[in-house]
């Protein structure tokens, strides 16, 4: 078995390796390090989440790095500030023996001057986001001119969030000859167009397949209705006594919602999104590192460098936009050869979207049907009788109370004993979920899902507005591109942005619905244009018949089928998703969640 000693790294390294508890490299590690270490060629290597591709870069710069210079030799960019910051932190911990090393970690949300300090008492790797560091080279405290690696981390993410004019600038500043390595877990095309443009003939390597999700992870699906989308999670939860997971969500307001939601319901749960200071990112992570919290509620940015080996689930409250971003959060369980669960919840409308996903990770979705209030309590039971079992009992500090309580309990036999012990505790959880409903509606597992136009609706949001767009794939049109543009018509400070659609010679985008008429008037009165072509954005309004006049079927949501009709937009009527109507999770009179949990941290205001 190959040994990191094999792949030509110092004795110093391998120690710190070996307190880490590292014994033998990853399969991108033992492709990646020798190529680094012997080679000056570019490097272009994918490797699924989870699979060590921190240390497959680092270890071999750490390798060569020159410790008598104060010059920063390697910059590491990445698109988010707590996958930066991991990776500094790794390196810190790969590099404990390496005497006068030094690395930093720079990134918005944090003192510019602090970072400024830092630098100038010389870093031989910095680890950056694109943002901070096009601000610390411009503020001539970040020098590049001597940087002999540079490594695009996590590429794809730094694509779709709009980060192609930083990575410009803070290319054209360092040296030809620098060696650069772009690492990512899955490879669009928009990752081939960077090493297309910022590498000259890389050698290409591979852990596995590309945009192939991990061998250690099953995928199943539940279908619901859009009312019924948060109970099924909560009975996910519930039917899963121990579960530690990851809840993925669209946007900022999604993950508070669902997570003020599950809070209130009594679950150990609390939210990680970018409205959040760094402070209370640090302490919510911290606490799920610690499993204080059970349940993360995260957009897919945020959860970015988050280094959690053990969660037992990821669960998809809503499908990402982009089909890639499923393999990054798939990835996060199943890690470090233990086994994983990622699920999706979806309404039948929704199921199109499994198969490009399922196509992409080389894997089948397997439909499962929403937990009954039977099965639910079944596993709690067990699973409190499984504490009981295992309990240590304290003998000293109980003996004195024996007595006392044996004189109380006289006259019960065993099993009686036994059946009030357990309604004591579990009384509250039966009533819960007694009469409680199926949340599986057979016509929506088949994929009719009755009451609704079938041909395309998407989600109900009654907190944004959907926006028609004359333009898509043909004018060059894509998810940064088309952020980049309403952002540009400045029409509100940080406005959520909902679901993107990119349709070839159209799209769909959603915005804050507080902000509909001004963002009418912005792309209006601005004479807005796009690749040369005037721009022209309408609300949308979502068909609920089938049929336009004439007989020609609308263009709808799925796509552009049909003839268009009204002004060539299509037309619907909303429906307000309906409230949570089935209970479980539910807090005890006691403040504790059944089966002790912990009741919840008071939540922060951010």
């Amino acid at each position: 078995m190959t040994t990191f000693k094999d792949l030509g790294l110092n004795e110093n390294i391998i120690k710190a390796l070996t307190d880490l508890g590292y014994e033998n490299p990853t399969e991108i590690q033992e492709k990646a390090i020798p190529q680094v270490i012997a080679s000056k060629e570019d490097l272009k290597a994918f490797a699924q989440t989870g699979t060590g591709k921190t240390a497959a870069f680092s270890l071999p710069i750490l390798e060569q790095i020159d410790t008598q210079s104060k010059d920063t030799q390697a910059i590491i960019l990445s698109p988010t500030r707590e996958l930066a910051l991991q990776i500094a932190k790794n390196i810190e911990e790969f590099a404990k023996h390496i005497k006068g090393f030094n690395v930093t970690a720079v990134y918005g949300g944090a003192s510019i001057d602090d970072q400024i300090r830092k630098l100038r008492k010389g870093m031989h790797i910095v680890v950056g986001t694109p943002g901070r560091t096009v601000d610390l080279i411009n503020r001539k405290q970040l020098k590049l001119n001597n940087v002999q690696w540079l490594v695009l981390d996590e590429a794809d993410e730094m694509l779709n969030m709009g980060f192609k004019d930083e990575l410009d600038k803070i290319l054209a500043v360092t040296p030809k000859e620098k060696q650069t390595l772009l690492f990512s877990a899955t490879f669009p095309r928009e990752v081939e167009s960077i090493a297309k443009n910022y590498m000259t003939k890389p050698v290409e390597i591979t852990s596995g397949e590309k945009n192939k999700g991990s061998d250690q992870v099953s995928h199943q699906y539940y279908v619901v209705s859009e009312r019924n989308r948060y109970n099924a999670l909560k009975r996910i939860a519930d039917v899963n006594p121990d579960i530690y997971s990851i809840i993925f969500c669209r946007t900022r307001r999604e993950t508070q919602e669902v997570a003020d939601k599950l809070i209130k319901d009594g679950y150990n749960a609390d939210a990680l999104h970018g409205d959040l200071s760094q402070a209370q990112r640090d302490s919510v992570m911290g606490k799920f590192r610690k499993k204080v919290l059970q349940i993360l509620v995260a957009t897919d940015v945020a959860a970015r460098g988050l280094d959690v080996t053990d969660l037992t689930h990821v669960i998809n409250h809503k499908l990402p936009d982009q089909i890639e971003s499923y393999t990054h959060r798939s990835g996060r369980t199943g890690r470090a050869g233990k086994e994983g669960i990622s699920i999706a919840i979806v309404t039948a409308r929704e199921k199109g979207k499994l198969r490009p996903i399922e196509r992409m990770i080389g894997k089948k979705f397997v439909s499962t049907p929403v937990p009954t209030g039977k099965e639910i309590c079944q596993n709690q039971l067990l699973k409190l009788i499984d504490k009981v079992h295992d309990i240590k009992v304290n003998e000293t500090e109980i003996n004195e109370f024996l007595p006392s309580i044996y004189e109380k309990l006289e006259g019960l036999d065993r099993e009686e004993l036994i059946k009030r012990f357990v309604s004591l505790e579990f009384n509250t959880f039966l009533t819960y979920y007694e009469n409680a409903p199926d949340l599986n509606d057979s016509d929506q597992m088949r994929g009719s899902d009755r009451g609704s136009d079938s041909r395309g609706k998407r989600r109900d949001d009654e907190n944004m507005t959907r926006f028609f767009i004359n333009v898509g794939r043909k004018d060059k049109l894509n998810p940064a591109r088309l952020i980049g543009l309403i952002n540009d018509q400045k029409i509100a400070k940080n406005i959520e942005i909902g679901q993107i659609e990119i349709l070839d010679t159209f799209s769909f985008f959603e915005l804050d619905k507080n902000y509909k008429d001004q963002t009418i008037s912005a792309f209006q009165e601005g004479d807005v244009s796009f690749e040369g072509r005037n721009v022209n954005v309408e609300i949308t309004e979502k068909k609920r018949s089938g049929r336009s006049g004439g007989g020609r079927r609308d263009r709808d949501e799925r796509g552009e089928r049909g003839g268009r009709s009204g002004g060539g937009r299509p037309r619907s009527k909303d429906r307000k998703s309906g409230g949570d109507s089935s209970g479980f999770g539910r807090k005890r009179s006691d403040s504790k969640s059944a089966f002790g949990n912990t009741k919840p941290s008071k939540r922060r205001k951010g």
